[in-house]
């Protein structure tokens, strides 16, 4: 079939800050790349009837839902993407894949190892029947973050030695700030660990090719209590002079931890939501015998490299500027030097998907990769639980591809 004939009718579940990027995903798509399907967006799903219908109309879905089990069970649905808080993707994804149905899951793939393995085995079974799933670390898509893969498959940076990995931001610092879902671990199973960790976990595995095998963590709690949101405790955060209703915040709000890899390099970690000033800095630095390469999203169209090879006097760090239409993903978009942004990462990923679903290629990352992932925020938490003991990463039954 053609671009144009083939279609891939997608159900998305959730409508909320990543329903909204996947939505502007999924309508860039097929505008700017010549692909094998083309994605409609035919239906979305939340509970609140008005606010799904809001969504519906604002992010351009053709119809919505507030049960997804009936999206799950349509016959005009090809593809469910998950975009819910954690504690629902393995429900979802399970009843999705035993539906035939190819799954896009959100990051962390799931709230524990256990479901996390439960939705790998029913991947692993789907896929025999051509049911493709795969789990949305959208930073792999980041073409910087891509040619930084590169440099290190084609041994440019040598033997990697060190790994430094930094996630910070600042958005719940103010006490006040509401016990939204993300701060209770039976919505969203961790904080900043499974939240951001869980991003600079895949990045840096994806760009040296090495897995994580053990870890030694602490974690931190800094705000213990807090105001509960107007709408669950009925109240504004205070009446008549008086304070409103808190709960306990049960996940952490910073998690450090070093780590050594598979093939031989140290790491260190850093993933906190209490960074002052702070509002979205993802920086990873790779360090190895013959260079280095360093990559920050607040500058996602560059990356900094040292070429150890070059003579003396021409060494130092070089900006390269990731915009020429050789550069991973560029050819789709601007002239060289026209810089793209956040969203079009996720529009990466609904391009890969895409491809691999219409011809028949497992996507990557897999859920396998995803569960390897889970595996080490199992491993993280288990140290600081212990005190920074040394807690060895859980090898996956399923062959992971990093």
């Amino acid at each position: 079939m053609s671009t144009t004939d083939k279609e891939l009718r997608v159900g998305m579940v959730g409508y909320a800050f990543m329903g909204a990027a996947h939505s502007q995903a999924w309508r860039t798509v097929n505008r700017v790349f010549n692909l094998p399907a083309r994605a409609r967006m035919a239906l979305i799903c939340g509970r609140d009837t008005a606010k799904v219908a809001d969504a519906a109309d604002t992010l351009g879905w053709d119809a919505y839902t507030t049960d997804w089990r009936d999206l799950i069970n349509r016959d005009d649905i090809d593809v469910v993407d998950i975009c819910t808080p954690g504690d629902s993707h393995a429900e979802i994804a399970l009843a999705a894949l035993a539906a035939g149905k190819h799954v896009l899951c959100e990051k962390p793939l799931a709230n524990s190892v256990e479901e996390a393995r439960a939705m790998t085995a029913a991947a692993d079974v789907a896929r025999a029947a051509g049911v493709r799933s795969m789990c949305g670390f959208n930073y792999r898509r980041v073409p910087a973050v891509t040619m930084m893969r590169q440099l290190v498959a084609d041994g440019r940076l040598g033997v990697i030695r060190h790994v430094r990995a930094t996630y910070l931001q600042d958005w719940i610092v103010d006490p006040q700030f509401p016990l939204v879902w993300r701060l209770q671990k039976d919505r969203a199973g961790s904080g900043a660990l499974g939240d951001i960790g869980a991003h600079i976990i895949d990045l840096t595995q994806f760009v040296t090719g090495q897995r994580i095998s053990g870890v030694s963590a602490v974690t931190e709690t800094f705000v213990k209590e807090r105001p509960l949101p107007a709408e669950s405790s009925g109240l504004a955060a205070s009446v008549d002079g008086h304070s409103a209703p808190t709960g306990t915040v049960t996940v952490d709000d910073a998690a450090v931890f070093v780590a050594r890899l598979d093939g031989g390099a140290l790491a260190t970690y850093e993933a906190s939501r209490f960074a002052t000033g702070r509002k979205n800095a993802l920086r990873v630095e790779i360090n190895g015998s013959l260079g280095s390469v360093v990559f920050d999203l607040e500058r996602l169209n560059e990356l900094e490299f040292y070429d150890a090879t070059r003579p003396a006097v021409e060494q130092g760090f070089s900006r390269i500027l990731v915009t020429e239409g050789e550069h991973p993903y560029m050819s789709a978009w601007w002239p060289p030097g026209h810089i793209i942004g956040y969203e079009h990462s996720f529009t990466h990923e609904m391009r890969d998907f895409i491809e691999a679903v219409a011809t028949g290629v497992d996507p990557t990352p897999s859920f396998a990769d995803a569960l390897q992932v889970q595996l080490v925020l199992d491993a993280v938490a288990r140290s600081a639980e212990l005190g920074s003991s040394w807690a060895e990463v859980e090898p996956t039954l399923t062959a992971a591809a990093v």
